[in-house]
């Protein structure tokens, strides 16, 4: 695999971890739970916490990404129908912003196809060199 290749496929690996972190916050936008320390909220599962992911440059050309968990993770929501609702009638919401994740998704599908072209054409440069030295 050339260099090229390697760093695209590295972009390609980052932009696909991407899209499943915005996936899954988008999914669990309203997985709510008790207030963190709320009385008798043990019984009840936790608020999701939403995750975010950090992307670096690497030394050698490629890209690292890695998921980090977004702080604060939830944020108080007036719901007071919900059975883990404490007296005040707040709940655990996800610190999820729908329209950053939509950002999030986009700039996901645009650096997944830009990183495709570059394989392409690493391949069709490859192919070209090999037809002309054989």
């Amino acid at each position: 695999m050339s260099i090229a290749s390697s760093i695209a496929a590295s972009g390609l690996s980052a932009a696909a971890l991407r899209l499943q972190v915005s996936a899954e916050n988008v999914a669990n936008v309203y997985s709510a739970g008790p207030l963190p320390g709320a009385a008798g909220g043990a019984s009840f599962p936790g608020v999701y916490v939403p995750q975010s992911i950090d992307q670096v440059a690497l030394s050698d050309g490629s890209v690292g990404a890695s998921v980090t968990a977004v702080s604060p993770a939830s944020v108080p929501t007036f719901a007071p129908s919900a059975p883990f609702a404490d007296s005040s009638g707040m709940v655990a919401m996800p610190n999820v912003d729908p329209v950053n994740e939509a950002v999030q998704q986009l700039s996901a599908r645009i650096s997944y196809a830009a990183n495709l072209a570059v394989l392409k054409t690493d391949m069709q440069m490859t192919s070209a060199l090999i037809n002309i030295t054989a």
